[in-house]
Order: C-alpha cells, then structure tokens, then sequence
C-alpha cells in the first residue's frame, strides 16, 4: 500500500521517481480503508528537504499511509517559501482536536538554547502532552526527541566540546525489540550534533530504555513505553549527501568544520559519499509503523484512552 500525500507536494514526483508507492489524496479517498494517519511535526529550516526524507521512509511500508504536515503556529520559516508552507502545513492549534496513529517530531538547528528560550517552547510543550490522549506513538527525532525527554523525564542535554560530525559504530543492546526486528548486531548512523545524553543519565531515568548506543557517541534510540514514545538521537532518515551538503556549507561560510568522520571514502571530502545505513532506516520506521498498525484502535476516537 502507499502512502497518500498531495499530488502537489514536491515529495510526491521525487519519490515516483524513485519507485516509491505514492497515493493522490483524491485515489485515496475512494478507497474503503483506514490509512495509517502519520503526522509530521517539522521543526527543521528546510522542511521539503526533511518532509521528502520521512515521506520516503513511511512510504516503504505494505500499509496505507495517510501523511500531515504540521507546523507551530506562531512560528515563521525563513528558509522554505510562504506559499508551500499554506499550501501543505497546518499549524498545530488547527489539529489539536484530531487524532494521529503516530507522530514523528523532527529536530532543530537550537541545541545552544535552554528549552524554555526557545520561542515556541510552551507550545512544544503543549504538543508533548497533547501526545499522551491524541497520538498512539510519537516518535522523537534529535532536539526533538531530546526535548521530549526533558520535558517528561527532566534528562539534561550537555554540550559537547565539539560537534559529533560524521557516522559512527553503534550497537544493537535490545535485539528482541519489535522495533530493532532484521536488525544487524552493529550498525553505522549518521551523526550531526552539538549536545549529547548521557547514558548513566538515562540508566537512572525510570521508564527509560536504550535500544541502540555507541562507545562513541553515546545513547541513540530510546524507548520511553509509558509515554508511548520513541527517541532517536541520530539520523538514519538522512540522504546519502546531507552530511556532505553541511560541511560544504560550513566550509563556505568559514565556519571551522571538520571532515565528517567514516563518510566520505578515505575521509576524501572530494569523493562521492556511500550510504551505508538505508537499509537499516527502512528497517526502524518500517518497524515503527508496523508496531503502530498492530496496537492502535481500529476507531480513532479510542485513540489515547
């Protein structure tokens, strides 16, 4: 089954082409099935960008997909165009009163701000606890899922001396997990980061469990089963340039960046970088969406009770 986005999106015709099973919402509703309903709430500067990368990702389930873009409200985006933003995001104060099968929460370039600087920090807020009576799943990516965790747990993020720039090593602790199922004993994840958890931190956290970690650099994915939640502090839903496309940037800008770690070959920043972690995406958010369609209520009025 595909998942069921606007024919208008610039998604739809990037992922045709790329063999991904894509629904107009007008097919969609003519058929008699209840899709998946799978929200988007994109904290990132380039929302076509990220939106494209877990449209891909949730396209590649057997299940149909009904897929939401949301925004905060009173928050305006200076790197995607007005007119895309009306035409396919709703803010969060419009769906607040609608239920979601699941909801992935994406990072933000704000990691240097205390949580409670941040602009839209009461209406995040908001949208965590909104999570535990209208959302079965919510599935918390970077700063978002760091943010979700402070904000349910009180766990601190710490700065570190420098950014974890690159992919790194990390090991499957929890291979019985329906979410980690197909799963290889190790694994290599893209990193790009400037504050980390710390794993005592999340060992002394009641409800918290590490499913994926590295010696490197620290905890990854985390179950939290009371909230219903999943937290992924890295970034398996990455293109196979997007690191490349941050240290050009940085470079041009004179910004001091180093050559992210295990990407290019050779460390050669000059070389075409290898993705090394596809499958392994496909394999958690297809896991993700799986886990949802066998526990959530057929009637969505049920959902979070």
């Amino acid at each position: 089954m595909p998942i069921t986005l606007p024919e208008t999106l610039p998604a739809f015709d990037i992922l045709t082409r790329e063999g991904v099973m894509v629904m107009s919402d007008m097919r969609a509703a003519r058929q008699d099935i209840r899709p998946l309903r799978i929200g988007l709430l994109n904290l990132m500067p380039k929302k076509i960008q990220t939106e494209t990368q877990f449209a891909r990702l949730i396209g590649a389930t057997p299940l149909q997909i009904e897929f939401s873009l949301i925004r905060m409200s009173e928050h305006e985006t200076k790197n995607t165009a007005a007119e895309h933003m009306a035409e396919f995001y709703r803010p969060f104060q419009e769906v607040k009163h609608e239920r979601f099968d699941g909801l992935i929460i994406t990072g933000a370039p704000i990691e240097h701000l205390a949580y409670e600087d941040v602009t839209y920090w009461d209406e995040l807020a908001e949208v965590f606890d909104w999570t535990q009576t209208h959302v079965h799943n919510t599935f918390g990516v970077c700063w978002g899922g760091m943010a979700l965790l402070w904000h349910f747990h009180g766990v601190q993020k710490h700065l570190l001396p420098e950014k974890a720039f690159g992919c790194y090593r990390h090991r499957n602790r929890a291979p019985a997990s329906p979410y980690l199922r197909g799963f290889s004993d190790d694994l290599l994840i893209p990193v790009s980061r400037w504050t980390e958890l710390r794993q005592p931190e999340i060992d002394a956290t009641a409800g918290l469990e590490t499913l994926i970690a590295s010696d490197e650099v620290g905890p990854c994915l985390i179950e939290d089963a009371r909230h219903r939640a999943l937290v992924i502090l890295n970034h398996l839903e990455y293109d196979s340039t997007t690191l490349k496309e941050e240290y050009d940037r940085d470079i041009a800008a004179g910004k001091p960046i180093a050559v992210p770690q295990n990407y290019f070959p050779d460390d050669d920043p000059v070389k075409t970088p290898l993705n090394r972690w596809r499958s392994h995406a496909h394999l958690l958010y297809g896991n993700w969406i799986n886990q949802i369609y066998q526990t959530t209520p057929y009637d969505l009025a049920q959902i979070g009770q």
